[in-house]
């Protein structure tokens, strides 16, 4: 038998169960640790050199990517400080899409640094208003560091796009870029309002097909559905379309009713009167103009009997989201049931054509003429895997063209801009009197791990490119980053630039979660309660 020994403390007064954590060694440098551990993770996977990760989530799906924000979306998280740096990484995708790695790496590193500050005697808070001095001072010189010029571009000039969008697509597929910018860059031309901060991320999909390489993919003006026509009327040229939300079939009567038939003749009939109704609803569709039917649910045998009969293009897209865009795409209007459609219902497509791409049969769908109509980009690559690292690498593309259609100001990329931040920050720290001077010379320190990630990842030798680096900077040549080859070159020349707001949202959303989790001073945890665990999705639901 055990002793019961009365609880006492903290512990008296909460639940048994609970756990308590305090004092800077149970919970600040535990909680320290947890974030730095899932930093050490992202940070091998920084830049175009950074190593794939296999992640295999609880469903056993398989992910390989070196893009953090997939791998600590995938990674089931589960102490609390280190997930406030996942949602600061979840933050940074939502609002730019690219640079979530940079997020989660960088507040590892102040973290890192605040570690040893604590070690060395400093208080949090001292630590904590010395990081918000120096990102105060940070982006004032971001700001001075803008590439002069760049404040104005022309979003549908497809060389600046490129050169713009250039890293963030190299740094998730490298000696790849050239190919995914110029088709991201063409897709997003194509799609662009006449305003175009009003630039919709969703206007843009992927296909992805199986077979093939990169240099077989395309931009399609229009969209492109994973799924064969249902007829064997397989394409229509400058047609017009009619969609039906509900399904093209008969449509079974509101009220039930009970038909009592006393012959032969008036089964006949009564058979005859439904495919009568069947027939005259068909008709009334082709009649309005419409050459290709969509539908949302299922098309009954006999309404396509009728269908082909008069020679109409039936296509079936199941998912809603689907025939929301597909409705977007050729300009109409989803219908609810079968009836005639008004002629401002009826959408336009210049060409449905079912094509075969690499044993897929697939439906193309063009519309050249629609203003801001959506544009595909159907990737081509020899394994799943492949395919999904394009498609996020085409996301980041397209996640940087709308972040500089609102913001098109860019500062030198390769780690330039980070080593001459570096120095101007320590320089600003010898200024500062008082304690907080230290933190902000350890967030100065922290901004070489940008260069030093680089580096290592390139399998180049990291001190020696850091020093050079300093001695070029030192020497006034604020643009000179590592080149991969080795050595150190100026970026203007390899034309390698960052997004300004990348930069900016980055290192800010970094030091709000390096400061919030040094906040914390006591962990108190309840006793997990049973039952299913929360967040899982209810059998069945779908990821869109």
């Amino acid at each position: 038998m055990g002793f019961n020994i009365q609880p006492y403390g903290i512990q008296s007064m909460l639940k048994e169960g609970h756990k308590h954590l305090s004092g800077l060694d149970e919970a600040v440098l535990k909680n320290i640790d947890a974030c730095k551990q899932l930093s050490t993770i992202t940070r091998t996977s920084l830049g175009p050199n950074g190593m794939n990760k296999m992640v295999i989530n609880h469903l056993d799906k398989l992910f390989v990517t070196n893009d953090a924000a997939t791998i600590v979306n995938e990674l089931e998280v589960q102490h609390p400080a280190a997930k406030i740096l996942v949602l600061a990484g979840k933050a940074q995708q939502e609002e730019i899409g690219d640079g979530a790695n940079l997020t989660i790496s960088f507040a590892g590193e102040l973290l890192q640094g605040a570690e040893e500050l604590i070690r060395m005697g400093l208080h949090p808070s001292e630590i904590i208003s010395g990081y918000t001095k120096a990102i105060n001072k940070t982006v004032q010189i971001l700001d001075d560091l803008v590439e002069e010029g760049s404040e104005t571009m022309d979003v549908r000039d497809k060389e600046q796009i490129v050169s713009r969008m250039k890293a963030a697509v190299a740094s998730k597929q490298f000696g790849l870029e050239n190919t995914i910018c110029s088709l991201v860059a063409d897709a997003c031309i194509q799609v662009c309002p006449k305003n175009p901060a009003n630039f919709n991320v969703d206007n843009i999909r992927v296909a992805k097909l199986l077979g093939g390489g990169l240099h077989n993919s395309t931009v399609v003006r229009g969209m492109v559905l994973k799924s064969d026509a249902v007829g064997t009327v397989k394409q229509a040229e400058k047609a017009k379309v009619a969609v039906f939300a509900g399904g093209v079939d008969t449509s079974a009567t509101e009220t039930k009713g009970t038909v009592l038939i006393h012959s032969a003749e008036q089964l006949e009939n009564y058979s005859k009167t439904e495919e009568a109704k069947i027939e005259e609803l068909i008709k009334a569709v082709a009649d309005s103009g419409a050459k290709v039917i969509v539908s949302g649910g299922a098309v009954g045998e006999m309404a396509l009997h009728f269908c082909e009969r008069y020679k109409l293009m039936v296509l079936k897209i199941s998912s809603k989201f689907e025939l929301r865009r597909f409705c977007r795409t050729t300009g109409s209007v989803a219908m609810l049931k079968l009836s005639q459609p008004n002629p401002d219902d009826l959408g336009y497509v210049d060409s449905v054509s079912v094509q075969e791409i690499g044993g897929v049969r697939v439906t193309v769908v063009k519309n050249e003429e629609g203003g801001n109509s959506v544009a595909t980009i159907v990737l081509r690559g020899s394994t799943e895997s492949i395919l999904d690292d394009l498609e996020r690498a085409v996301d980041d593309g397209v996640n940087t063209y709308k972040a500089m259609c609102r913001d098109s100001r860019i500062v030198p990329g390769a780690a330039a801009t980070e080593i001459e931040l570096a120095k101007r920050v320590k320089d600003f720290s010898f200024g500062e009197t008082g304690l907080d001077q230290y933190a902000i010379a350890k967030f100065a320190e922290s901004f070489e791990m940008i260069p030093r990630t680089l580096a290592e990842n390139a399998g180049l030798n990291a001190m020696e490119i850091i020093s050079s680096l300093y001695a070029e900077h030192a020497s006034g040549n604020a643009k000179v980053g590592i080149d991969l080859e080795g050595g150190c070159k100026d970026v203007s020349t390899l034309s390698i630039w960052d997004l300004h707001v990348t930069k900016l949202f980055a290192l800010k959303y970094a030091v709000d979660a390096a400061c919030t989790v040094l906040r914390v001073d006591q962990i108190i945890m309840a006793k997990p309660a049973g039952g299913p665990r929360r967040g899982e999705q209810p059998a069945g639901a779908d990821e869109d």
